[in-house]
């Protein structure tokens, strides 16, 4: 896949596309049925997204706390596993900011991409202060020879499949349904730090990762799934938060890895979060915490070999 950062002087390989509109934060069930059905539309035409870099809601509202749910390069690689072969990330600053609705379909869309066929949900909105929508895109794209594809809402048993929806499962403690609403596991990615190797003078090193720009979910303790930068995998324990007991104030991404002492500072790690063990909480002391980190990890164990072994049978 390949990535522009502007819709200005393209070259021709990248124009002529089929151009599904959006944020993409999560790419998300729904956002694969965008996708699906942009790709029907027109098969002959290569797959593209058009993306937004910051996320308008950053831009416009930078105090909010942190929510994305896939930064740039995770949506990137998540979107080209989905058979995306173009995104255009255009970057979301003043300038951008004040195009009008009638100036993003001409400029951008139809000058800039000369995009063939778009496709977007029925709540699309674009251009200075949203003022353009699904119905004045359908008389825009009309006017300048493109097809448009509006896909209605995705939903499941349990109602409308959203970023929004998963970014209050993830707040609530429910990775596993998130999970089923993303079509993957929820990853946090990011690079190492030093932290304070309190966990190396009680038997459990950890490797630090500061949330960054992140959705912090439910703070509390996981058992996850580390991807190294080497590609392999390997189970451990997680806790998200502010680490009460040592008198933490930022919170963090602090993960143990199971049976591994390679040194890991400064490498990217790509977090995923399978299980919700319990909430954060403050102990009395270091060897009740050690205790409890001890309970921790044997469930995190027990609970992902289930999952990777579903037909292991049960030890009496």
């Amino acid at each position: 896949m390949k990535i522009f950062k502007d819709w200005r002087n393209l070259p021709a390989t990248a124009k002529r596309a089929c151009v599904a509109l959006g944020n993409f934060d999560g790419v998300h069930l729904g956002h694969v049925e965008v996708l699906r059905a942009a790709h029907v539309a027109r098969p002959d035409a290569p797959l593209a997204v058009l993306t937004f870099e910051p996320h308008p809601r950053e831009y416009f509202r930078p105090q909010d706390p942190p929510f994305r749910l896939t930064l740039s390069r995770d949506r990137a690689d998540a979107l080209a596993v989905l058979g995306v072969t173009a995104l255009y990330e255009l970057p979301f600053n003043a300038e951008f900011s004040h195009l009008t609705a009638g100036q993003f379909c001409q400029e951008v869309l139809h000058e800039g991409l000369g995009a063939v066929h778009l496709a977007c949900g029925g709540d699309f909105a674009f251009g200075h202060r949203r003022g353009g929508d699904v119905a004045l895109l359908a008389r825009q794209a009309e006017a300048f020879g493109m097809g448009l594809t509006i896909v209605p809402p995705v939903s499941d048993g349990q109602g409308l499949i959203s970023s929004s929806r998963i970014r209050r499962l993830l707040q609530d403690g429910y990775p596993e349904r998130a999970a089923l609403l993303l079509g993957r596991p929820y990853t946090i990615r990011g690079e190492v730090c030093h932290g304070d190797a309190r966990g190396r003078t009680i038997g459990f090193p950890t490797a630090n990762i500061p949330l960054g720009r992140h959705l912090e979910p439910a703070r509390g303790v996981y058992a996850v799934t580390v991807r190294l930068p080497a590609g392999d995998e390997v189970n451990g324990v997680a806790n998200i938060g502010q680490r009460p007991t040592v008198g933490g104030t930022e919170s963090r991404l602090e993960v143990h890895l199971f049976d591994f002492a390679g040194d890991i500072y400064g490498q990217e790690l790509t977090v995923a979060l399978h299980h919700f063990l319990r909430e954060e909480q403050k102990f009395p002391s270091f060897e009740v915490l050690k205790a409890q980190i001890a309970l921790d990890a044997a469930q995190a164990r027990a609970m992902l070999d289930r999952d990777q072994n579903p037909a292991k049978p049960l030890t009496p």
